[in-house]
């Protein structure tokens, strides 16, 4: 179980991520929001997605639906056509999900405790403390995929126990004593962009870090090229050469294919699919279709050749 800095070493390393923050910060759109409605669709856009491309998108959905009633009341079709370019499109029926239950349940209001945040459909431990970090000011630290990265190779040496198993209740015990009382928005997103744009998986940028030094990774690598090295250590040699698919093979790109032709059709017209759709062939499309449906994503009649429609009221 990796230590917690003592107070002294804590301010140290506050001032330092907040100060490389100020200087160095990713200028994203949603970041300019304290409206907690606001910063709870940026979090959702933002899984899987990249966060340029989710503060691209995010303006013009936040100007469609501004509360969780406006959202809660849309049509599924017209949420779905919203979402468009951001993938992962089950996100998007989630969060209407997630309107529905703050307008029920929360008279329409995105709660400030904790608890009732993750209680919330579709929301998770990281989301959940994310909002009330930056939209509610509350000393939580948010431990998405990057800041696991940073914060376990900082203070954990990057073993593969920082990342889960039994030391992920370590992790976010660190990760929380390190949220500093003040200004815990700026350093959420902080540690956010360190884990994007210099502690990547792969060609880390450790000489430009502000925790490199405190970082126990960096420093049992001891990097002469700080950015050869460490790439070393997160990237073994493969014994064999292994083929990769192109993503247009996927389940997920053909599911995406499907989506956004039903997205140019009026709304409740329905479209057949009995043919290829590039490399995957009418069955498969056929059982991506089924996916669709089950997802809760298109309306689906089933006859020789099957017919689809985004979900419609």
């Amino acid at each position: 179980m990796a230590p917690v800095p003592d107070p002294r070493a804590r301010a140290r390393i506050r001032r330092r991520v907040l100060d490389w923050y100020a200087a160095a910060g990713r200028p994203l759109a949603f970041r300019a929001t304290a409206d907690p409605w606001a910063i709870l669709v940026s979090e959702v856009m933002a899984q899987q997605t990249q966060a340029a491309r989710a503060a691209a998108a995010w303006t013009g959905f936040i100007a469609a639906y501004p509360t969780p009633a406006a959202l809660a009341a849309a049509p599924p079709a017209e949420v779905l056509r919203a979402w468009r370019g951001l993938g992962y499109n089950r996100r998007a029926i989630a969060l209407q999900r997630t309107a529905s239950a703050i307008v029920h349940d929360h008279a329409g209001v995105v709660p400030r405790d904790l608890d009732d945040l993750q209680g919330l459909p579709g929301v998770g431990p990281y989301t959940a403390r994310a909002v009330a970090a930056l939209a509610f000011g509350r000393r939580v630290g948010a431990v998405d995929t990057n800041v696991r990265r940073v914060l376990g190779r900082a203070f954990f040496g990057g073993t593969a126990d920082a990342a889960g198993g039994r030391s992920a209740g370590a992790l976010q015990v660190l990760a929380d004593e390190l949220a500093p009382p003040r200004r815990p928005s700026l350093w959420t997103h902080a540690l956010m962009d360190i884990g994007a744009t210099l502690c990547r998986v792969r060609a880390p940028r450790c000489a430009a870090c502000p925790l490199r030094p405190w970082c126990a990774w960096a420093a049992s690598s001891q990097p002469d090229d700080a950015d050869r090295t460490l790439v070393r250590a997160v990237t073994p040699r493969a014994p064999f050469a292994r083929p990769t698919r192109g993503f247009e093979t996927t389940s997920r790109w053909l599911r995406g294919r499907i989506l956004d032709r039903l997205r140019d059709l009026d709304d409740g017209t329905w479209m057949r699919f009995g043919e290829a759709i590039g490399t995957h062939d009418a069955a498969a499309v056929a059982r991506a279709l089924g996916a669709l449906e089950r997802d809760g994503l298109v309306e689906l009649r089933r006859a020789t050749v099957p017919e689809a429609r985004l979900p419609h009221p």
